[in-house]
């Protein structure tokens, strides 16, 4: 029997015990007095549901007045983070979670994973926020049990979510054109058109371009300190961003579909390390295309039974090229990669009594890999997921359960060469409890065992792949507790807080060691690490009579220790890249029409290796912005100025070590709404 026809079998016999239910729905309302016609009333806020996982969100107007240029960006100001981020606009940016790798960080796109099966990384540098309502990050998994299995696959997630069109009165459409520009040449237009087709179809198109020189001046480091000014090159970004969608209602229900296409083009500065006097050469470029469409739909049959299908297909490009003969340094590297992914996902959700309920879901997923290299394997992976999740929910007491089961096989076209097959089960228990009905605060807790399958360079990268990888596991504890206040009759309007303690483990720590030949290195599992680690996060709200202030402070302490090699001379060490101690503030101040946001962000010392001596120490760093926004109506067009200043204190730091970050910077926004 073929694997496809194997797989097949399987879907279909899942989905048939998935979808048996019997919903009956009879509802009848009747006014026998008298009988008034209103027009329409629509309330628009934010919801904040209780959660029982912990969760961190920006949206609306606290993210659109960050002085930031791109999702990574945005989540810098989450507690537990840290982004690497390789040197300034240009740069890769990648994120890490709690330490536990930025291959176990599922990122999901309007609520379906972008997936990256050739390296398992998302570069959140490439997602603007100009079309994005909101970015919220969750440890563990989202605080719902109706969801594709997907959701509950990663160790922790981030969400984003764009706009969906909103219309004010019989208004037929609306209009947002805005244009940035500012430090390096930067100039960023952007588009965005919502149009009323009927009253239950909507569509929406954005559009933008970048383009930066990403020159910037730095200060290069001697033995005995900073000792001379440089700039920054190769660093200039071209890309094209173009979205559609269309979003439906239905009785009962929605769906929606969307188009995205991304294009770029990148040089990659590197490492300033001198090669020669007064030389920093590196003329890596980097060119890609991304391409996917995807759905969703969601009804509700009743009170009793709800169901959720999403699809996608996606398309990736990416052409890398390093030339020895611009760069010495370098090895001749002119590649280029071709992925295709399918994805299809069936949810159910059954509410058996008020306070219980229970789904399941089956998601299928299939990826190809294609590249110009030598011996390649062109390898296809094959992910069968399935869910089984509950929900008990009382008065000032919650629990969720759930059990993923992962079934993953691949093939090669070269016989015997392909990974073995992979069956896993993992569970998940979340647990919150209000000690005081009249007080808001809550208890919670949660424990969850994920897994993260090698990547598909991790097992067939030419010269480097090695196909008897394990997956690398992690087992997560977490206890917490949230509390909020409300004073509505004060200055004071409201106050959340939240703090979390945690302790995670990584075994079979997937890395890469050379070999007899410095250019032919293989990836290993080969690590044990252990993080401990305590979040806080707090936001308040005031009101001085004509001036609204908001604020957000967070804080994060983490010790991430390598117990790997008991011999190890840095046996127990801090893992590289990971502060002791970090944090950063918002504070925003609206007055009338006008509006001020300064940020902070502060990253404490740390280690540049698994060695915790004086030669890979890593000082400190922290950022300072501001920003000025003006909004202006003239005969019904309204208008929006902002003037940022970033890093206004023109601090020289690395995040990642010799990858220099941009000093003071500044832009200018302006956006006109019709």
């Amino acid at each position: 029997m073929s694997m496809e026809c194997f797989f097949i079998k399987k879907i279909v016999l899942g989905l048939f015990f998935l979808i048996i239910c019997k919903v009956t729905v009879c509802q009848t309302v009747a006014d026998t007095i008298k009988v008034f016609e209103i027009d329409d009333v629509v309330v628009i806020g934010h919801r904040r549901p209780k959660e029982v996982i912990p969760v961190q969100e920006l949206y609306g107007e606290q993210l659109k007045k960050l002085s930031v240029y791109s999702v990574a960006d945005a989540v810098r100001y989450f507690s537990g983070v840290q982004i690497k981020d390789y040197g300034g606009i240009g740069g890769l940016k990648t994120i890490n979670i709690r330490s536990m790798g930025s291959h176990h960080v599922g990122v999901f796109y309007d609520g379906i994973q972008l997936g990256n099966a050739q390296n398992g990384v998302v570069d959140l540098g490439r997602f603007s926020l100009d079309n994005m309502e909101a970015i919220s990050m969750y440890n563990g998994q989202k605080s719902a049990i109706f969801q594709p299995a997907k959701d509950f696959a990663s160790a922790s997630a981030i969400y984003m979510k764009t706009r969906t069109p909103f219309f004010e009165g019989d208004r037929p459409y609306n209009l947002n054109l805005a244009v940035k520009g500012g430090s390096f040449h930067t100039i960023n237009p952007s588009v965005l058109w919502e149009y009323r087709i009927t009253d239950r179809l909507s569509s929406s198109f954005s559009a933008e371009y970048l383009y930066t020189s990403g020159e910037y001046k730095f200060r290069y480091a001697k033995k005995n300190g900073y000792d001379t000014t440089e700039l920054r090159k190769n660093g200039d970004v071209t890309t094209l961003r173009i979205e559609g969608g269309l979003f439906g209602s239905l009785n009962r229900g929605d769906w929606k579909a969307k188009l995205y296409y991304y294009n770029s083009e990148r040089g990659y500065p590197g490492a300033s390390v001198r090669e020669e006097p007064g030389m920093f050469k590196n003329q890596d470029r980097q060119w890609d295309e991304n391409l996917f469409v995807q759905g969703s739909l969601r009804q509700n049959f009743g009170s009793v039974y709800r169901l959720l299908i999403n699809a996608k297909y996606a398309y990736d490009y990416l052409h890398y090229l390093s030339d020895p003969r611009l760069d010495v340094s370098t090895m001749y590297i002119d590649n280029r990669y071709h992925q295709r992914e399918t994805y299809f996902s069936l949810a159910n959700m059954f509410t058996i009594f008020n306070w219980w309920s229970t789904s399941l879901s089956t998601d299928f997923q299939r990826n190809t890999l294609d590249a110009d290299l030598v011996n390649f394997a062109y390898p296809k992976r094959y992910t069968l997921l399935n869910s089984v999740a509950t929900s008990i929910v009382f008065d000032r007491f919650k629990l969720q359960a759930s059990l993923l089961h992962t079934y993953v096989s691949e093939k090669t076209e070269t016989a015997g060469s392909g990974a073995g097959d992979k069956d896993i089960f993992t569970p998940t228990l979340v647990l919150s409890f209000q000690p005081i009905k009249r007080i808001d605060l809550n208890l919670r807790a949660f424990y969850k065992s994920i897994f993260r399958m090698p990547t598909l360079n991790d097992l067939y990268y030419t010269f480097i792949g090695n196909k008897y990888l394990n997956p690398e596991y992690t087992n997560q504890y977490n206890i917490g507790a949230t509390y909020g206040l409300n004073l509505t009759k004060s200055w004071f309007k409201r106050l959340e807080f939240q703090a979390d303690a945690y302790y995670n483990e990584v075994e079979d720590k997937i890395i890469a060691m050379p070999t007899s030949n410095q250019f032919r290195w293989t990836m290993l599992n080969l690590g044990y690490v252990e993080i401990r680690g305590v979040d806080i996060a707090t936001q308040g709200y005031f009101r001085f009579g004509n001036v609204d202030v908001n604020t957000r402070l967070s804080y994060t302490y983490q010790k991430a220790q390598d117990f790997t090699d008991p011999i190890d001379d840095y046996y127990g060490g801090q893992i590289p890249y990971t502060p002791w101690h970090s944090g950063s503030t918002i504070l925003g101040l609206s007055y009338r029409d006008w509006d001020v946001n300064y940020s902070f962000i502060y990253t404490g010392e740390r280690y540049e290796a698994v060695a915790n001596i004086p030669e890979n120490y890593a000082q400190r760093w922290y950022t300072n912005d501001i920003s000025l926004s003006k909004s202006i109506g003239i005969k019904g067009v309204k208008m929006r100025i902002t003037a940022e200043a970033n890093n206004v204190f023109n601090q020289a730091y690395e995040v990642v070590q010799c990858y220099p970050m941009p000093g003071f910077n500044y832009k200018l926004k302006l956006n006109i709404i019709l």
